[in-house]
């Protein structure tokens, strides 16, 4: 299928390299992308509502201050090379705020020519018979929420992700959501108004580490961080005399103060905790997607629930298996989203132009799901106390490996793009891997600067 006119939701990394990809490498006839919140960016995009505004809000997880992991050259779409922060050569992560910037910049030129539409929250896409492409429904808050509807001959869902957190599910936990006791790391926004506070915090990645170090500087002492074994390398943080790391917890129980006692795996018992903070992460759920089942009725591509928990049948974790003119970009979790985003939408642009093959039935396309699915269930098989990172949603050791297949096909498509788009290489995983030690030199040298300054 060549489609004409096609659609991208959402405008984060992943939206906004797929527009430029399917607009400048695919030439299609019409591509724009629409947004629900007031600016581009996703979770890089930190709004200031205005008071009084009474368009919904869909707040981003970051918070201000925040840092990133992943240096400049893992943050640049191909030809558009990310600046150098000011703060190197101690600190050369980019901040919050310089990768928010770094994206308007790109997406500016999209938004000035109108192929970026804001404050447009898709509410349905749906499936019309007969390869007649999509309908998509949706809320146009510049006209004050106004219902609309639009036909696509296709769509790129690249959003999904951080509306959906994971809550775990030990005993008690309800409870505390209930009274707001136990907080998703999704709604962090810094440490005042935790001084003195006790505090158990979850995990012990990325959004855990940052919340531990944060609370450990004005908390009692110590901050428990709770965890199942000692953090991935890529999840570096600094040691701290005031954050104790303990077992995981299998209850909690909430007494007629509103204190918290945590029992542990161990059978440790903490008692007089004020909040306990939940790093568990996210997981996609586009449930606004409705496909024709085999009745002809709309269906919730969500419905049933998919077990393991992914945005089911896809190929190449890219094309709808039953209709492949319905795509998604950025569906899993990966260490540099951004270039994996790149190459994903333009490998997409290339299978819709006809320039990429792939396999013409369902039943084939469903083949790579399959095949990764019973790849990963013998592989953590063989593991004791696999981590929840080790499922289909997430590439991890399996990136490399799955980039240079997909830039294999770019590249047989389009011999000009192999210095185009990023290497993927056992070197440059090496080299990758390499930033995580930088990292916690990062990490340092800040400690460093603050400790002076006080």
């Amino acid at each position: 299928m060549t489609p004409k006119r096609i659609l991208v939701i959402g405008g984060g990394p992943a939206g906004l390299v797929s527009l430029r990809n399917l607009t400048d490498r695919g030439q299609f006839e019409r591509v724009e992308l629409v947004e629900r919140r007031d600016d581009v960016g996703g979770v890089w995009y930190l709004d200031d509502p205005k008071e009084g505004d009474t368009k919904p809000r869909w707040p981003s997880p970051a918070y201000p201050g925040l840092v990133g992991n992943v240096l400049p050259e893992f943050l640049s779409f191909s030809q558009y090379p990310f600046p150098e922060p000011p703060s190197t050569p101690h600190q050369p992560f980019p901040t919050l705020v310089e990768t928010y910037h770094y994206l308007r910049a790109f997406a500016d030129p999209y938004l000035k020519s109108g192929h970026i539409r804001l404050n447009t929250e898709i509410t349905s896409v749906d499936e019309l018979p007969d390869g007649r492409g999509w309908n998509v429904s949706f809320n146009d808050w510049n006209t004050g929420g106004e219902a609309r509807q639009e036909t696509w001959d296709a769509v790129v869902v690249a959003v999904g992700w951080y509306d959906n957190v994971v809550w775990p599910e030990t005993e008690g936990v309800e409870e505390l959501r209930a009274k707001n006791l136990a907080i998703h790391a999704k709604w962090w926004r810094g440490a005042k108004g935790y001084e003195g506070k006790r505090a158990l915090v979850i995990g012990n990645a990325n959004s855990s580490n940052d919340i531990a170090a944060q609370l450990a500087a004005v908390a009692q002492d110590p901050v428990y961080r709770s965890i199942r074994r000692p953090a991935f390398p890529g999840f570096p943080s600094l040691p701290n005399e005031r954050i104790k790391d303990v077992a995981p917890v299998v209850k909690y129980a909430l007494g007629p103060d509103d204190k918290i006692t945590a029992t542990l795996k161990d059978g440790t018992i903490i008692s007089d905790i004020d909040t306990v903070f939940i790093g568990t992460g996210y997981e996609p759920h586009p449930k606004f997607v409705h496909l024709l089942n085999e009745k002809k009725e709309l269906q919730s591509l969500m419905t049933p629930p998919p077990t393991p928990h992914r945005i089911p049948s896809l190929h190449r974790y890219i094309l709808n298996a039953h209709n492949p003119s319905l795509a998604f970009i950025c569906s899993t979790m990966c260490y540099t989203p951004f270039t994996i985003g790149d190459l994903q939408s333009t490998w997409l642009a290339l299978a819709w132009r006809g320039e990429i093959a792939y396999p013409q039935t369902a039943e084939e396309r469903l083949v790579f799901e399959r095949d990764r699915l019973k790849a990963i269930a013998d592989w953590v098989a063989t593991l004791d106390n696999p981590s929840a990172l080790f499922v289909y949603g997430v590439l991890g050791a399996y990136e490399e490996e799955y980039a240079i297949a997909l830039k294999e096909d770019v590249v047989k498509a389009r011999p000009e793009l192999k210095d185009v788009l990023p290497e993927w290489s056992e070197a440059r995983t090496k080299h990758r891997e390499a930033m995580y030690p930088v990292k916690f030199g990062a990490l340092e040298w800040t400690r460093a600067q603050n400790e002076l300054k006080n």
